[in-house]
């Protein structure tokens, strides 16, 4: 009981600092209300994804008019985007453009690979119109590289042709010489025949 006497004081004390505290509207900063965090910007995907495929549009259309030098910076400059900062979009471009074909750096079968992967992505980072800007990329590209086998092929096939053609020429010339050869050793040994037979008659009409 005697403690319980002793602490009442210093307990009155410390309620009636407080209180004046809150009647006084202490700005000490413990009380202060605390600013609201500002707040987050509205990204519009939408709109994001169609500037950032213009501008992989446009920079086709530059790499198609540019000269082969330039075409070769337009290449290297897009790799360097990429390696620094692999993002999906930096590597979609860097697909279309490898994908552009009769150009200086292109590489089919690199795109090819790389537009696969970011079709494969589970994680939605690319837009619809992303992906089907690349599975139409992905179908021109396979039908590309099957008309460019078939080239080869038929070049192939042309090429063994060439040949069949030039040793069935070579088989002719050379079934022509034999025959010429048969016959002028017929008639040599036509005529050695011959004289063996003069000879042989003069013999036996010596005495």
């Amino acid at each position: 009981m005697r403690h319980s006497t002793r602490a009442a004081p210093a307990i009155a004390a410390a309620l009636a600092i407080l209180a004046a505290l809150l009647a006084g509207g202490c700005t000490s900063g413990l009380f202060a209300r605390q600013p609201l965090p500002p707040p987050k910007p509205v990204i519009d995907h939408k709109a994001a994804s169609s500037e950032a495929l213009a501008d992989d549009f446009a920079a086709m259309g530059k790499l198609m008019a540019a000269a082969p030098q330039e075409q070769l910076e337009i290449v290297g400059s897009a790799e360097e985007d990429f390696q620094a900062l692999p993002t999906p979009s930096h590597k979609l471009r860097l697909a279309l453009i490898l994908a552009t074909p009769d150009q200086a750096g292109s590489d089919l079968p690199r795109a090819q690979q790389m537009l696969q992967e970011l079709s494969a992505d589970p994680e939605p980072s690319l837009l619809p119109g992303a992906r089907s800007l690349i599975g139409l990329e992905l179908k021109q590209i396979g039908d590309y590289l099957t008309l460019e086998q078939e080239n080869r092929n038929l070049q192939a096939d042309a090429a063994r042709a060439g040949q069949l053609v030039s040793l069935r020429h070579r088989l002719d010339d050379v079934t022509g010489e034999n025959q010429k050869l048969k016959k002028q050793l017929g008639e040599a040994r036509a005529k050695l025949a011959a004289i063996a037979n003069i000879e042989k008659s003069l013999n036996e009409r010596k005495p």
